[in-house]
C-alpha cells in the first residue's frame, strides 16, 4: 500500500480542525521542542525542510527561530492549505517560506530540492506506505555536516498489529461514527494516564504537549493514521548508521505507545 490508498487517513481534514486551536502558547511548544532536540538556541544561517509539513506549525517555529529559508511540503493537499493558511496568518509576507504538494516517495521531485543543514520530518514517514523507502529517499535531502530530525512510531509488536486493525476501522466508518469510535478509545487511556499522574502525586491533567499538538487532535491522528508502520530504535539507528550518519540525539517513548525521535548527522 502507498500514499494513493483508498484507506489512507484524511490528515488535512484534522490538521483543520487544529489550525481553530492554534495560539501563540502552542507555537512557543514547537519552538521549545525544536530547540531541545536540535539543542540550539536558534536557527539563524540554517536552511530547514519540513517533509510533511502538516500544519505548518513546526515550519513556522522554524522561522520564528530565525532559520534562514524554510521549505515545506505535504503529499496531502488539505495540508498543504493549512500550511499555507498557517503562513498567511503569522508571516504573509515572509519569502523565504515556500510551499509546495509533493510526495517523499518521489524521488524525481525530491531530486529537484537540493539540500538542507536541517531535514524535519516527525511523524511522517511512517504514514506513506512504503517508510523504509521513505527513510532511504530522505538522506540526499541532508547536507554534509546536516541535521535529520525524524519521529518513527515505536514497534510494540503485537500491540502494534492491534492498532493497525484500529486504524483499518476507523478509516472504514462513517463519518457520524468516527468521533464516537475516537472517544471510546481515549477515555480508558486517559484514565489510566490520570491515575498514575496520581499516584505520582501529579495533576491528573497534564499540561498542553510538549510539541504544541491539542490532545484530542493528537488521538484522532494516532486512531486514524494510516497507512501505518512501526520499527524498533535499534532498526532506525543501524539503518542511518549503514548509511554513514551519526545519532546525536535520542528521545524514546519507553517501549511503550508512541514515537522514537532520532537527531543523526550526516
Amino acid at each position: 500500500m502507498n500514499e494513493k490508498s483508498n484507506e489512507r487517513f484524511k490528515f488535512g481534514d484534522n490538521w483543520k480542525h487544529f489550525l481553530k486551536h492554534l495560539d501563540n502558547e502552542r507555537i512557543s511548544s514547537a519552538e521549545k521542542s525544536l530547540r531541545e532536540m536540535l539543542e540550539t538556541d536558534n536557527l539563524k544561517k540554517k536552511n530547514f525542510i519540513d517533509v510533511g509539513s502538516g500544519s505548518g506549525l513546526f515550519s513556522l517555529a522554524a522561522m520564528n527561530l530565525g532559520a534562514e529559508s524554510v521549505f515545506s511540503f505535504d503529499y496531502d493537499t488539505q495540508s498543504v492549505a493549512c500550511t499555507k493558511e498557517t503562513k498567511q496568518r503569522y508571516l504573509p509576507n515572509a519569502k523565504n517560506w515556500n510551499i509546495e504538494q509533493g510526495s517523499v516517495l518521489d524521488q524525481d521531485y525530491l531530486k529537484k530540492l537540493g539540500q538542507f543543514d536541517i531535514v524535519y520530518s516527525w511523524g511522517v514517514l511512517h504514514h506513506t506506505g512504503e517508510m523504509w523507502k521513505a527513510l532511504e529517499n530522505v538522506i540526499p535531502l541532508v547536507k554534509n555536516g546536516g541535521k535529520l530530525f525524524i519521529a518513527i512510531y515505536n514497534d510494540q509488536g503485537g500491540t502494534s498489529q492491534r492498532w493497525k486493525k484500529v486504524k483499518i476501522l476507523y478509516n472504514k466508518l462513517p463519518k457520524v461514527l468516527k468521533f464516537l469510535y475516537v472517544v471510546l478509545i481515549m477515555i480508558p487511556f486517559e484514565f489510566k494516564y490520570a491515575l498514575a499522574r496520581l499516584l505520582k502525586g501529579k495533576s491528573p491533567f497534564p499540561p498542553k504537549d510538549e510539541r504544541g499538538m491539542k490532545k484530542y487532535y493528537d488521538w484522532v491522528d494516532w486512531i486514524g493514521g494510516y497507512p501505518f508502520e512501526v520499527a524498533k530504535p535499534e532498526e532506525i539507528f543501524q539503518f542511518y548508521k549503514n548509511k554513514g550518519f551519526l545519532l546525536e540525539k535520542l528521545k524514546t517513548c519507553g517501549g511503550g505507545l508512541g514515537n522514537n525521535e532520532f537527531v543523526f548527522i550526516r
